[in-house]
This record gives C-alpha cells, sequence and structure tokens, in this order.
C-alpha cells in the first residue's frame, strides 16, 4: 500500500544548518541585500519631485468643510469632489452653504480643500 501523499511533497526540500554551524552565506547575502534595498530607498527619494508647498489653511475653513462632509443631506461624498458634491446637492434642489462654494472655487488648486474629506483622515 503506498503512502498518502503530503501538501509539502510537492516543494523542494532545504537542508538546515545544524547547531553550533557558522551561517555562512546567508548572512552575507542578507546584509548585501539590505545596503542594495537602502541604496535604491535613497535614489528614489532624491530622484521624486517635490510638490509645491501650500500655505496652510485656515483651521476655521477645514472645520466647515469636514462639516460639509458630515452632512448627509447633501448626500454621498464618495468618488467625487465637495464641489461636484455641492453642485449635486445644488440641482437638487438641497440648498447646500453658500459660504463653501465660494471657499472650494477660492481653493481650487488646493487638492486638500478639493479632494480630502473627513473619512480620509482626521487629522487636518
Amino acid at each position: 500500500m503506498e503512502q498518502p501523499r503530503r501538501i509539502t511533497d510537492s516543494f523542494p526540500r532545504r537542508r538546515r544548518r545544524g547547531p553550533g554551524r557558522p551561517p555562512g552565506r546567508l548572512k552575507d547575502r542578507k546584509e548585501k541585500d539590505k545596503a542594495k534595498a537602502k541604496d535604491k530607498a535613497q535614489l528614489k527619494v532624491r530622484e521624486c519631485p517635490r510638490a509645491p508647498s501650500q500655505p496652510p489653511l485656515d483651521p476655521a475653513l477645514m472645520e466647515m468643510l469636514r462639516r460639509f462632509d458630515l452632512s448627509w443631506e447633501y448626500g454621498p461624498c464618495s468618488g467625487i469632489t465637495r464641489l461636484q458634491r455641492w453642485e449635486r446637492a445644488q440641482e437638487l434642489g438641497l440648498s447646500p452653504p453658500g459660504p463653501i462654494r465660494d471657499a472650494l472655487l477660492e481653493h481650487s488648486d488646493n487638492p486638500d480643500v478639493t479632494y480630502r474629506w473627513v473619512w480620509d483622515g482626521l487629522g487636518w
């Protein structure tokens, strides 16, 4: 009668080092891989263009936008920008606040104002 097959039979067997045996090549290879990964990480950091810094936003503005995001009476806010949500609410006759639209148009070049919403992170 033949022995039942195990799932581990399909994988190649690896010999383990016994206790007291020197680590050999494995340690050297790990150190080289770490050094290469570190060099690549530094290289990537240098190659990345820096985003233009945006001026810090007024906390009152961010609080106003946060309240708009949390207000479900203007419909869901996932997958669209804040301005699109405001315009959709206006078309549906929900009368969204006018200062929200003014702030969105004034800061249209800032992604924190245009795209960011409350679930993206609570640490404004």
